[in-house]
């Protein structure tokens, strides 16, 4: 399948080191607001959405997760970068693995969080198959239930709303297809072929790729470095907002010469 060509957006100097954002499945690039203004102090912070989610388009499925590497690196190239830290959430972190074992030219420093090499299939999909026959919106509630601790959650509505309004805002084709990519992932092999110094974070209450997942991708990767916050539900950035933007920051700026 042919790169899209996704939506991004650009802050920081342009002339610095670039750091990619790269968004959970039913997330957009604004899943990363709480960190993108600090590390872009640092960093040429480019954020994108991944296809099928934000603004980016939604081609036919199936796709597969080259198509979603084939994607980004397709934007580094728009952007004239040949060569980048990448943090991915979920989805995002699974693009992350993938591009760096694939394309280890392009990728300095790697980030993933809560994210997994192998998932159970069935609950994507499910979930694929249900989107497809009722679209997203009804089941927004329940996704960005499993995105924050109930605890957190309950103090902070708004911020579920904005995150149900995200996942409904998702192209009822492109979630599905991405939710099969998920379904299908196995980069277990992968791991071995990552080159990048990795940190690899995870939620200590993610009920959706729970903290052995993450453990299984540190112990993969030839000298990662696991990380795990609590409380943290799936969408961890958001609730150890300062946490994982420090994590990151000393992460990344690790590779700056």
């Amino acid at each position: 399948m042919t790169a899209v060509e996704v939506a991004y957006t650009e802050m920081g100097p342009a002339d610095a080191p670039v750091v990619v954002l790269s968004n959970s499945l039913g997330a957009s690039r604004a899943m990363w607001d709480p960190q993108a203004p600090a590390l872009a102090e640092r960093f040429r912070v480019v954020g994108y959405d991944t296809r099928g989610h934000g603004e980016s388009p939604a081609p036919a499925g199936p796709y597969s997760i080259d198509d979603l590497v084939d994607d980004v690196v397709a934007l580094l190239d728009r952007l004239g970068v040949a060569r980048a830290s990448f943090a991915g959430l979920s989805l995002g972190g699974m693009t992350g693995m993938r591009l760096a074992a694939r394309d280890p030219q392009r990728v300095d420093r790697l980030a993933l969080l809560c994210t997994s090499a192998k998932t159970d299939p069935q609950p994507f999909l499910d979930r694929a198959a249900a989107v497809r026959t009722g679209g997203t919106a009804p089941l927004a509630p329940a996704i960005a239930g499993r995105w924050l601790t109930p605890e957190y959650a309950a103090e902070h509505p708004d911020l579920v709303a904005r995150l149900e309004a995200m996942i409904a805002g998702c192209d009822d084709e492109g979630y599905a297809a991405c939710a099969e990519v998920v379904a299908r992932i196995d980069l277990r092999e992968d791991l071995a072929r990552i080159s990048a110094p990795t940190l690899v974070i995870s939620g200590a209450d993610d009920l959706a790729l729970p903290p052995e997942h993450q453990k299984a991708i540190a112990d993969g990767i030839p000298g990662a470095e696991l990380l795990s916050v609590s409380p943290g539900a799936h969408l961890a950035n958001l609730e150890r907002t300062s946490e994982i933007t420090d994590a990151l920051l000393g992460h990344f700026e690790g590779g700056v010469r």
